[in-house]
C-alpha cells in the first residue's frame, strides 16, 4: 500500500490517502484502488495523489461528523462516485454506508475493520487497515480526544482500554491531528489514559478516607 498525507490548514487536521499497490502488470493504465480517511480539505494535492498515481478512489471514511474532518466532502464528491462510510446514515446530505461495531468490510481491495469508540463524539469511528490505525480524535501522540462531559471522558478511556490497547500486535497510529504513532508507545505512555487513570485512583482513595472519617465518628 501507498500513504499520503494531506495537512488540511484551515482546520489544522489531518486527511489520509491509501492507495492499492500495483499488481506487477507492465500494463502502465491500469487502475488501483484508493481510499481517503477525513476529507478535512480538498486541494490540488489530493486530486494529484488520485489522478498521478493513476488510482480509482472506492471510499470515503469518515472517523465523525466534525467539520474539521468532513469540510472538503462536498467538493470530493463532486469530482468523485465514492461511496461514504460513517456510523451517520447521512453526512452533508449525502446518504452514506453505514458501519457498526465489530464489522470487517471489503472497499475494493481493501479489508477495513471497523471498531466504535465514542467519546470525543457519540459517532467516532476507529479504522484498522492492515498494519494502519486511523484514530480520527479518538487518539493522538500522548493524548485522548476532548470532550465534554466526565461520563463521555470515562466512556472514551474505556473505549480506547478495552477496544484499542487490546489489539495484539503494534500499528502505526494515523490520528485526525497532531504526528503520527504507534500503539506500543501509546499504551506505555499516553499522557491522557495516564492522567485519567491518576484522577480515578485519586478519587477513589479521597472517598475510601471520607468513608473512614465517617466510620470513626459513629
Amino acid at each position: 500500500m501507498k500513504l499520503s498525507f494531506n495537512y488540511c490548514k484551515q482546520s489544522l487536521s489531518n486527511c489520509y490517502l491509501l492507495g492499492a499497490d500495483c499488481t506487477g502488470s507492465e500494463n502502465k493504465t491500469e487502475t488501483r484502488d484508493a481510499l481517503i480517511i477525513d476529507p478535512g480539505c480538498m486541494d490540488e494535492s489530493i486530486l494529484d495523489f488520485i489522478e498521478s498515481n493513476n488510482y480509482t478512489l472506492k471510499g470515503i471514511l469518515l472517523t465523525h461528523n466534525h467539520a474539521s474532518h468532513i469540510a472538503g466532502l462536498r467538493s470530493l464528491k463532486r469530482i468523485y462516485s465514492a461511496g461514504i462510510y460513517a456510523s451517520n446514515s447521512l453526512v452533508m446530505n449525502y446518504k452514506t454506508n453505514v458501519v457498526q461495531d465489530g464489522d470487517t468490510i471489503n472497499i475494493g481491495t481493501f479489508n477495513v475493520k471497523i471498531i466504535s469508540a465514542p467519546g470525543h463524539s457519540i459517532d467516532s469511528m476507529v479504522y484498522l487497515i492492515d498494519h494502519l490505525l486511523f484514530t480520527g480524535d479518538v487518539l493522538s501522540a500522548g493524548l485522548t480526544g476532548r470532550t465534554d462531559s466526565a461520563y463521555s471522558a470515562m466512556r472514551q478511556i474505556a473505549m480506547i482500554q478495552n477496544k484499542i490497547f487490546t489489539l495484539r500486535g503494534n500499528y502505526i497510529v494515523l490520528p485526525g491531528h497532531g504526528p503520527p504513532t504507534t500503539l506500543n508507545v501509546e499504551r506505555a505512555y499516553n499522557i491522557g489514559v495516564g492522567l485519567f487513570e491518576e484522577n480515578r485512583n485519586r478519587t477513589h482513595n479521597t472517598s475510601f478516607s471520607l468513608d473512614l472519617l465517617d466510620n470513626s465518628n459513629t
